[in-house]
């Protein structure tokens, strides 16, 4: 498992059936395909869905290079709708097709200002995004290859950071030639692939979408492609790059040529080949492309990763924690640590429960709050005053990637943080709505209450954001300025609860008696009491199939469910939607107007 795949731009030639071109694709190793539909639109989404069927078969990841004259930067307004228009249409073909991701090209600078042409590429971001942003395919933005054109990994990073739906595709060709052919080496494509990682969120770059092909080039860029060796860019030293940086990747192989086509390739999986096996052993044992692979080495018995930042030894890494499916504590531990930069951001400076499964799913569990002492000395423990103990317990707070890892390796397969942070431990960051399905009820009233909440919420000038709990129920966050207490946030939902349960009485109840509950889903306000926690975002769940307490948008209640998300197959959801709740940590929200909507005092 390379965590690399190989693949080409090309169309289907006229009169071959789609299947047999597919098949020779992937007889030859491919995994990978763009369809360069640079010039026009020479399919309708009828062939394109086929076509994506067909290549999800044969296990072959597809892209689509948008039209060439579909840029960002044309100062004309007709002609920039235009292209708005084409990369709209590109986009919504590669929904049909199962693409991740479109590329796309800037455009020309124009010889003006690079503030000029990002306040231009905002304003028209800004329009297509309403359109865009939910479909599931990145708009792919690639990197120049010559001075009269715009688009830098700077612009690209800063225009990530604004819209959801924008991704980085790395043109080596043309970081080649703007950088004077400064890629001849493993060193100067690790220096280009740390500043990747450093400008992007994790999960927007796993795998990160690469084009590669020889060319020559001047003072001013790139001139022009050539056959695969005529030139001085290499495809080995930055496979090498890859994969000592652990990081996944989708390499198209933009040349003109087949030959070229084959000898990239080739040269590629020479360096795979000779690569495989020499430094230990891969931590997980799943088969699947989770990012940032962990490779461990046997140490007694303990199993020493490298390429961490912090030091860390493992245990048990194939004790087999979910045994319906085989996946192992080594498995658990290479999810946290692919997840990680999803996950981080919700549990910063957040005090964490353990929930410890050391036998597996199938075995006792039990809770423990307390840092238990023997913990790494870089782990940092935060004091929480405790009534049960008469005092204060040091809690343990994960702060980097090494962390989660020292968790699961604990055998902590969810993650449980406090609703707030070591800032201000009585006010929650948010509010939480917990539909819990009680005997003799339904998923689909699960939806019904999630979806009537909604409504309420946005009646009282709310924004709640919704994810599965991963288990049986639903969860709904509501981001929230520190500046209530628990007790505040509790009232608040119960309230609301009581509103809904009203509004909709056979399908919702907020009874203690848990015999009336029967057949109703149960809103659980005292999860919002201060000490109580629910399993995180992005949390693995200890149940068969390891499943994922995964973020959804408003308009999948009810296409997706608890069980169709797992630590296999939430990382293409990742690349496509982004980080569904990266809003509930913006907070924004304060109850004031909400509470005396409801008459609260």
């Amino acid at each position: 498992m390379s965590g690399i795949r190989f693949g080409i731009s090309e169309l289907p030639p006229d009169g071959v059936d789609p299947g047999v071109f597919l098949d020779e694709l992937a007889t030859q190793g491919h995994r990978a395909l763009e369809l360069p539909f640079t010039k026009d639109f020479p399919w309708k989404e009828r062939q394109c869905e086929n076509f994506g069927v067909l290549a999800a078969q044969r296990d072959l990841r597809l892209s689509v290079h948008a039209p060439y004259f579909a840029g960002l930067t044309l100062p004309e307004e007709d002609r920039g709708k235009q292209s708005l228009a084409a990369l709209e249409h590109t986009m919504k073909l590669g929904k049909w097709l199962g693409a991740p991701v479109i590329v796309a090209h800037f455009g020309s600078n124009y010889d003006e200002e690079p503030d000029v042409l990002m306040d231009r590429i905002r304003s028209r971001l800004d329009y297509v995004a309403p359109k865009v942003e939910t479909l599931g395919v990145g708009l792919g933005l690639e990197t120049a290859g010559n001075r009269s054109s715009f688009g830098s990994l700077g612009d690209i990073a800063q225009l990530a950071a604004e819209y959801t739906f924008v991704r980085p595709v790395i043109d080596w060709a043309h970081i080649h030639a703007m950088t004077g052919g400064g890629l001849t080496t493993k060193e100067a494509f690790t220096t280009v692939l740390a500043v990747i990682r450093d400008s992007f969120p994790g999960w927007m770059i796993s795998p990160l979408q690469v084009q590669f092909s020889d060319n020559i080039f001047g003072e001013s860029g790139e001139i022009r492609h050539v056959p695969y060796g005529e030139g001085t860019l290499r495809v080995a030293p930055l496979v090498e790059a890859v994969l000592e940086a652990g990081m996944t990747m989708v390499l198209i192989s933009e040349a003109r040529d087949p030959e070229s086509h084959r000898l990239i390739w080739e040269e590629a999986r020479t360096v795979l080949d000779g690569l495989r096996g020499t430094s230990g052993r891969l931590l997980q044992t799943v088969e699947a492309e989770l990012p940032g692979q962990v490779r461990v080495v046997k140490d007694g018995e303990r199993y020493v990763p490298s390429g961490l930042d912090r030091p860390i030894t493992f245990s048990n890494v194939d004790k087999v924690f979910f045994p319906a499916d085989g996946y192992t504590k080594g498995d658990l531990i290479q999810y946290y640590a692919s997840v990680a930069p999803a996950l981080l951001p919700h549990l910063a400076d957040r005090p964490l429960s353990m929930s410890r499964y050391p036998g597996g799913i199938d075995e006792p569990s039990f809770y423990e709050k307390r840092a238990p002492g023997h913990q790494p000395g870089w782990m940092r423990t935060v004091p929480v005053p405790s009534d049960s103990q008469g005092g204060t317990i040091e809690f343990l707070v994960a702060d980097a990637p090494e962390s989660l890892m020292w968790f699961a390796n604990m055998a902590c397969i969810e993650v449980h943080p406090f609703h707030s942070t070591t800032a201000a431990l009585d006010m929650p960051t948010w509010a939480i709505f917990d539909f819990d399905p009680t005997e003799g009820s339904s998923w689909d009233q699960v939806i019904a209450a999630a979806k009537l909440l909604r409504v309420a919420l946005g009646q009282l000038g709310l924004r709640g954001h919704p994810k599965l709990s991963g288990s049986r129920g639903l969860h709904v966050y509501v981001p929230l300025d520190p500046v209530h207490d628990h007790s505040r946030v509790r009232r608040f939902v119960g309230e609301v609860g009581q509103y809904l349960a009203a509004a909709n009485p056979d399908d919702i109840t907020m009874e203690w008696d848990k015999p009336r509950r029967r057949g109703k889903v149960f809103i659980d306000h005292n999860r919002n009491a201060f000490g109580q926690t629910v399993a995180s975002v992005y949390s693995v769940r200890p149940r068969p199939g390891a499943p994922v307490s995964a973020p959804l948008a408003w308009d999948e209640l009810g296409t997706v469910a608890n069980g169709d998300i797992t630590i296999v197959d939430i990382w293409d959801r990742l690349l496509r939607y982004g980080d569904l709740f990266a809003a509930v940590l913006e907070g924004g929200q304060t109850l004031e107007a909400a509470e005396a909507a409801l008459g609260l005092s």
